[in-house]
């Protein structure tokens, strides 16, 4: 069975890494001062973004700017945009969102593979950033063992909670400011 591996930009990956990798990134919206940006979109892709693409030193600029900066889910059109072209090629594919714990881009994945019939698999692992890149190369890894999407959710759904991240910020201004902390 051909087992395609979706994940968003959160996890990190560049377009050109999933290139490489054979996997598909769905770019996760970035507003600034009320307008969508999309991080490494192709601008020659099938599928249309309804923004800018945006680098992420860009991105950095803007809150080193101080302009209003803040994240969004990904709209359910643009999530099953990228899932209808991949199944086009594949027959079932492993979607990889960022953790449930910090966003409902996993919640809303879920309730929308439903109408996928048993072809699409979202993997609720808890990961963002380095960790969920880990387990985009880990779903490759399985898919190349011969792994369906089933059991690469599982396996990756049973080892969620075996990574550990530690990161040390200057400020929590960034944080507070794309809602993530609240002011204390």
């Amino acid at each position: 069975m051909k087992t395609a591996i979706v994940t968003d930009s959160n996890s990190g990956i560049t377009q050109a890494e999933a290139q490489k990798m054979n996997v598909f990134v769905l770019p996760m919206p970035v507003i600034i001062e009320g307008q969508a940006y999309y991080e490494g979109i192709n601008l020659e892709e099938t599928i249309h973004y309804e923004g800018l693409d945006i680098t992420s030193e860009q991105l950095y600029d803007a809150m080193r700017q101080h302009r209003e900066v803040s994240t969004s889910q990904p709209s359910p059109g643009d999530v099953t945009a990228l899932w209808d072209k991949v199944l086009a090629e594949y027959e079932e594919l492993v979607y990889i969102p960022m953790s449930s714990g910090l966003s409902a881009s996993c919640a809303t994945a879920q309730m929308l593979a439903e109408d996928y019939e048993g072809r699409v698999f979202v993997v609720d692992n808890h990961r963002i950033s380095i960790s969920q890149k880990s387990s985009a190369w880990d779903a490759v890894a399985l898919r190349e063992a011969g792994c369906g999407a089933q059991e690469i959710r599982r396996e990756l759904e049973a080892s969620g909670l075996d990574s550990i991240v530690y990161v040390g910020v200057e400020t929590l201004e960034y944080l507070r400011r794309g809602g993530r902390v609240t002011a204390g």
